[in-house]
């Protein structure tokens, strides 16, 4: 990558779970069109302190946080050590969350817990507490721009929000509660010229794929998605970027699925698709 764009330049924005798949993505892409990053990251540190040098040396400002956004805690401490790097906060993406796949009738108390406390309460939390740096920066540029176009909060959710799939009962309740809590964030920030959407991806390739199925492939990884090819990370983070510029500021309380048609394909035994023409 290099920097080659200008979109969001000026914009202070703090991407969590950073530090290795979509979110180093994201952050790297932000930066590339001209934002100050900070980078949280709760055990990939050389993912996130790797993103960083890079980020620094397009000439952008990066720092690289640790969290466990499990904990309230630290989503508060580490949105503030965000905001007082950049000098404030234009924008949160809320992308740190695990994905656990297990049969309902073995999901532990730990284990629902885990997920819940990382992958919506850590959302909530560290929007909650963004949301007072935004204002405060608001208040700081519209004395210079009185249309200034707003904060801007991205929560990363997924298509397990919208469609079924066999062994993701706690993660799909993640992803369906982000989406929920979106839609009702959107509408409680509009006084505040704060906007909220959610960013919904489908099969997107990241490292972790290797690890938990050293044999995957992308001739396979390809095959499961209609458009016929897997996402990329990046590609995630141009869809991020327009959310949090300017241009999108129109856009609130919306749910955008980013799938390669995933979730608008009705899968059918093929004797049944040709019966019903």
């Amino acid at each position: 990558m290099a920097a080659n764009g200008q979109e969001l330049q000026g914009k202070l924005v703090l991407v969590t779970g950073a530090g290795t798949g979509i979110g180093r993505g994201i952050a790297q892409v932000l930066a590339e069109q001209g934002a100050d990053v900070a980078l949280h990251y709760s055990s990939s540190a050389q993912g996130a302190l790797s993103a960083v040098e890079e980020i620094r040396s397009w000439g952008r400002r990066a720092i690289a946080l640790q969290g466990d956004l499990g904990v309230v805690a630290d989503c508060r401490r580490v949105v503030d050590e965000a905001a007082a790097f950049l000098g404030g906060l234009d924008g949160l993406v809320n992308n740190a969350g695990i994905t656990t796949t297990i049969n309902f009738l073995e999901v532990t108390e730990e284990q629902f817990n885990r997920s819940y406390h990382l992958n919506i309460r850590g959302e909530f939390f560290c929007a909650q507490q963004a949301v007072t740096h935004m204002v405060k920066r608001g208040e700081q540029l519209r004395s210079t721009n009185p249309s200034w176009a707003g904060g801007s909060i991205v929560n990363v959710s997924s298509v397990h929000g919208t469609l079924g799939c066999p062994g993701h009962s706690v993660y799909a309740g993640t992803k369906g509660a982000i989406n929920a809590f979106t839609r009702e964030l959107a509408i409680e920030l509009i006084p505040l010229r704060i906007r909220a959407n959610v960013l919904a991806p489908g099969t997107i390739e990241v490292p972790s794929y290797w690890r938990k199925s050293p044999d995957y492939t992308r001739e396979a990884g390809n095959a499961s998605v209609p458009w016929g090819r897997v996402g990329l990370p990046e590609e995630v983070g141009y869809l991020a970027a327009y959310l949090l510029s300017d241009r999108s500021e129109f856009m609130t309380g919306s749910v955008l699925h980013f799938d390669g048609g995933l979730t608008a394909k009705m899968c059918l035994p093929p004797q049944h698709e040709q019966s019903e023409g």
